[in-house]
């Protein structure tokens, strides 16, 4: 299983929807909330280049937004 990060905020709603998404599909993630993290904030411009949330890293793969398709296929799971 790859490893998984979600880089989000607490008022972020398409964060709450990939972590829902995550959840209810039994994906293990670490939560990154970069209000509280400048470092972590720093860490997700460097990997995606954005500085919107939700940046998701699945196993070095990045995808900015709630992109379900994607993360779906990067997980490999079947699309709903």
């Amino acid at each position: 299983m790859e490893k998984v990060i979600v880089y989000s905020t607490p008022t972020c709603p398409y964060c709450h929807m990939a972590k829902e998404f995550l959840n209810k599909h039994k994906i293990p993630f670490e939560d990154v909330n970069i209000a509280k993290d400048q470092k972590a904030v720093q860490e997700m411009i460097s990997k995606s280049g954005q500085i919107g949330v939700p940046v998701i890293d699945i196993g070095g793969k990045i995808v900015v937004g709630f992109d379900q398709k994607k993360i779906s296929q990067l997980l490999g799971l079947k699309p709903e």
